[in-house]
């Protein structure tokens, strides 16, 4: 099973943080999406979905029922949980419960994974275009500090995700970044930057520099992750979690 495991988090210490490939070249190579599709909202039956679940949990040596996901609808609502379960409408979760694995699912949208290892606080969110502009990341720092979070300790990972090259916009969505994270010269159309607009916002929210890891990987260039603007309706979905243990 091909997983990353971002190197912000230390291998030695209480976080465990992981997001999955695609894995289309290696498993379930027979069913409509191929691969370790983890999107209810998919067109894969959730039989198949709940199956690539247990595998993830078998690698991982994790219980089963130790997920709590977001049912994401592209907003800024966030989550305080203690629970495992789906957590609907909404597009972050934080949590301070140890071995409660948080979740979210993406398929082009960056995952965005912090954690406080020092003060056992963790948060995982959903950061396309819409969350982002909805300042998810800003609130979901602010929530994280309320959970007993330092701004001075936060590491953040922001997964894969589409990058600029790819990522082309209409004027109504370019005139919602600001103008350093849209280039309007290369293109015909306004490409947007968006893994560059959110690392901007950690800076802003006080995020050290050396606490962010941002991958340069691009989802719809790259076939080993899933990618909505690539495939369409056959797209799965990368999950990117994040667990705090005991």
């Amino acid at each position: 099973m091909k997983i990353l495991r971002p190197t912000i988090f230390k291998r030695d210490g209480r976080i465990e943080a992981f997001f999955t490939e695609s894995n289309r070249d290696n498993l379930n190579q027979n069913a409509f999406i191929p691969g370790l599709n983890f999107g209810y909202n998919t067109l894969s039956e959730s039989d198949e979905v709940d199956g690539n679940f247990r595998k993830l949990t078998n690698y991982l040596s994790w219980d089963e029922a130790s997920f709590a996901i977001a049912e994401q609808i592209h907003g800024n609502h966030i989550e305080i949980v203690t629970d495992p379960g789906v957590y609907k409408d909404c597009d972050g979760l934080i949590t301070i419960q140890p071995e409660l694995a948080i979740g979210i699912r993406v398929a082009d949208c960056a995952a965005v994974l912090m954690a406080d290892e020092r003060e056992g606080v963790v948060g995982a969110f959903h950061a396309g275009w819409k969350g982002a502009v909805a300042n998810i990341l800003p609130k979901g720092i602010e929530l994280m500090q309320k959970q007993g979070g330092k701004l001075q300790h936060l590491k953040v990972f922001i997964s894969p995700c589409i990058q600029q090259m790819n990522f082309e916009v209409g004027e109504e969505v370019a005139a919602l970044f600001p103008e350093p994270f849209v280039d309007r010269s290369n293109y015909s159309k306004p490409h947007i930057d968006l893994p560059g607009f959110i690392k901007n916002q950690l800076l802003q929210s006080g995020i050290e520099n050396k606490h962010i890891q941002i991958s340069e990987e691009c989802t719809m260039q790259n076939p080993q992750y899933f990618s909505y603007r690539r495939e369409r309706d056959k797209a799965g979905r990368m999950l990117g979690i994040i667990n705090i243990m005991p």
